[in-house]
C-alpha cells in the first residue's frame, strides 16, 4: 500500500530532521548500497581476484613458481584496485544529502578543521563542568 501524500511529506521531514540533528547516524542508518559503476568495479575486482587464486593454486599443484608469482600479483592489483577506489571521495553530486546541502557546505558551516573543532568541544566541556 502506497503512502499518501501527507505521509511522504511527513516522512521526508523527518529524514530531513534526523539528518541536521545526527548526520552520522542518518547516513549509517541509509545504508551504503553499491552504485552501477561501483558494483562494476566491485565485480572485476573479484573475479581477477578468484582468477589470481586459480592461478595461484595452479602454480602450486603443476610446481611452477612463475605461475604461482603471477597469481599472487593479479591477486594483489585486484585487491589495490578495490581499496584505491574505495577511498576516493564522492562527488559533490552524488554526495548530497536530503537537505540538498553538499558535504562541503556542511563542512563551511560548521567551519573549522577536526582539531579545531575538537578544541572547541573540549573547552565547551570545561566550561560546562566548572
Amino acid at each position: 500500500m502506497p503512502l499518501s501524500e501527507h505521509e511522504q511529506r511527513l516522512l521526508a521531514q523527518m529524514e530531513r530532521a534526523l539528518y541536521e540533528d545526527d548526520p552520522k547516524l542518518a547516513t549509517t542508518l541509509r545504508g551504503g548500497r553499491l552504485t552501477g559503476g561501483a558494483s562494476r568495479r566491485f565485480g572485476l575486482a573479484a573475479i581477477g581476484f578468484f582468477i589470481g587464486v586459480g592461478l595461484l593454486l595452479l602454480g602450486v599443484a603443476q610446481g611452477v613458481e612463475l605461475i604461482s608469482i603471477l597469481g599472487f600479483v593479479q591477486m594483489l592489483i585486484s585487491v589495490t584496485y578495490v581499496i584505491s577506489w574505495w577511498g576516493r571521495p564522492k562527488s559533490a553530486t552524488s554526495a548530497q544529502h536530503p537537505s540538498g546541502q553538499s558535504p562541503q557546505g556542511r563542512r563551511a558551516k560548521r567551519g573549522g578543521s577536526v582539531m579545531d573543532r575538537a578544541e572547541e568541544r573540549w573547552r565547551r566541556r570545561s566550561e560546562d563542568g566548572l
